[in-house]
């Protein structure tokens, strides 16, 4: 058991070393392993916010333009409006007056023709025709807004079929001196102007951009479903206002479609405004790229090197075992297997000064096997180191704990040294090994041994060659006393004690 100790104690400064070597190899690929997931996420949210710059210039260009024609088409409606109030107007023909009203409109290929409707929702003037067809709009809700509210300015309507195509109605209302309501004047803005709007940017087929009302009534959206058209988004109630406030981004499925996009609403103030869309796939697909590449790379550096440190840390092992090996075959007696006497030396010296600094009794055996020499020329070597290694066997069995060290002295001298013992118990344990080598050799041999104590505390100016000296002189005593004894050595006096 002692010699498993020492193995173990050998063994450990090695295998501490391959442990620390692989857990600093481990360390190091952890840390770069987060630093390189550091970098992929930076790069990550420099992709999104790449993607939301991108898509806020966007949906800002679209809002801006659109609330510039609408702009321009309102300055129309405004002139009309305040021209309706001029007396002449009733006294002139119907083409000065298509001139008065009419000769700064706006005109384009996607605005409809400006037409007014008297109080009562009958079409009276129509820009388009100097003899308009009846019709009546007094049921459309951007004529009756206008006809009960008197502080509305311009009013956009729900997407709608306006005058065979399909349409956004813009509208103001006409009020007499006294603010009484005299009629609405209204005109259009088509789908086409959104589609060549749309037409003339470069998007992926899955980007999306929605054209919206201030209450959320989407009012044109790419790509293009009447289904969608007019729809308001207060009434999804998977849906919330908060998810996309003015000027602000919102990752995840949006409101129409399952799809998950980043989502960017513009900031302007206009009366409609543009909230666009591009999937997350496409947003990362150039990082999932490059971040696969990156981390392939990395796994594969990271097995390099934890499977060098693998090689590496048996190599060591290796090593630890051959010098543990030749450790054992320097410090081991090779017939017996207990320490040498070049081991037991450093022992001693080592424990002796342990036990002097904490003033700790130390105890020491000198076993010699009785009538050996002349047991060795009846039977032989062969039988005689039969011997020397049964008795071997006995010390080794009788000394158990971590500290104590057994060794061959010399010859058929054996020696074990017992720290923190004081001479009663190192007596207890001679006379254990004692009686097993008597026990052993009735079955075996007719084989005794002799066995001199010595314990003592040893102070400062004393070497340990007194208490080995002490321990030699009880042996001669146990021997002159008849053999197959134990006797301690008193100390100062060396007095023996059988």
């Amino acid at each position: 058991m002692l010699s498993g100790w020492r193995d173990v104690t050998a063994r450990q400064p090695w295998r501490i070393s391959a442990k620390l070597l692989i857990i600093s190899s481990v360390v190091t690929v952890i840390g770069f392993s987060a630093i390189c997931a550091n970098v992929m996420l930076d790069m990550r949210r420099g992709e999104e916010a790449l993607a939301h710059q991108t898509l806020e210039n966007l949906a800002t260009t679209i809002e801006s333009d659109i609330s510039r024609n609408i702009e321009i088409y309102d300055l129309s409606l405004k002139a009309v409006a305040a021209n309706m109030l001029l007396p002449e107007l009733a006294t002139v023909s119907k083409p000065i007056r298509q001139l008065i009203l009419f000769d700064h409109a706006a005109t384009a290929r996607h605005f409809g023709a400006i037409q007014v409707f008297d109080a009562e929702g009958r079409l009276t003037i129509d820009a388009s025709t100097l003899d308009p067809l009846p019709d009546n709009r007094s049921e459309e809700d951007y004529f009756r807004v206008h006809r009960d509210n008197s502080e509305l300015g311009l009013f956009i309507s729900r997407p709608m079929l306006f005058r065979g195509a399909y349409s956004i109605v813009l509208s103001r209302r006409i009020s007499d001196g006294d603010g009484g309501f005299m009629g609405v004047v209204a005109g259009s803005i088509r789908f086409s102007y959104f589609h060549e709007l749309f037409e003339r940017l470069n998007l992926d087929p899955d980007d999306t951009i929605t054209v919206l009302k201030r209450d959320r009534t989407i009012m044109m959206r790419r790509p293009f479903d009447l289904d969608i058209i007019g729809t308001n988004l207060n009434d999804r109630q998977n849906w919330k206002a908060d998810n996309l406030p003015a000027g602000a981004s919102y990752s995840g499925q949006g409101p129409v479609d399952a799809t998950l996009r980043l989502y960017v609403r513009s900031s302007n103030g206009g009366p409609l405004f543009v909230v666009a869309g591009k999937p997350l796939a496409a947003v990362f697909a150039l990082w999932e790229k490059e971040a696969l590449r990156i981390g392939v790379v990395v796994l594969a550096l990271a097995l390099f090197v934890l499977g060098s440190t693998l090689v590496l840390a048996r190599e060591i092992g290796r090593r630890a075992d051959a010098e543990r090996k030749l450790e054992e075959m320097a410090t081991t007696d090779a017939l017996t297997g207990l320490k040498n006497r070049r081991k037991f030396d450093s022992v001693i010296d080592a424990e002796w000064r342990r036990a002097m600094r904490q003033k700790a009794p130390i105890a020491l055996l000198m076993i010699d096997a009785d009538h050996f020499k002349a047991y060795n020329d009846t039977f032989g070597h062969q039988a005689g180191d039969q011997v020397l290694v049964g008795i071997a066997i006995c010390i080794s069995d009788s000394v158990s704990r971590a500290g104590d060290c057994a060794a061959r002295y010399g010859g058929e001298e054996f020696a074990v040294l017992l720290p923190n013992t004081s001479a009663a118990d190192a007596f207890k344990v001679a006379e254990t090994i004692r009686l097993k080598v008597q026990g052993w050799s009735d079955d075996q041999a007719s084989t005794t041994v002799s066995c001199g104590i010595a314990g003592l505390v040893p102070v400062a100016g004393m070497d340990w060659s007194v208490l080995v000296a002490a321990a030699d002189k009880a042996l001669y005593a146990a021997k002159a006393g008849g053999r197959n004894q134990s006797v301690v050595a008193s100390l100062p006096k060396l007095s023996l004690v059988a």
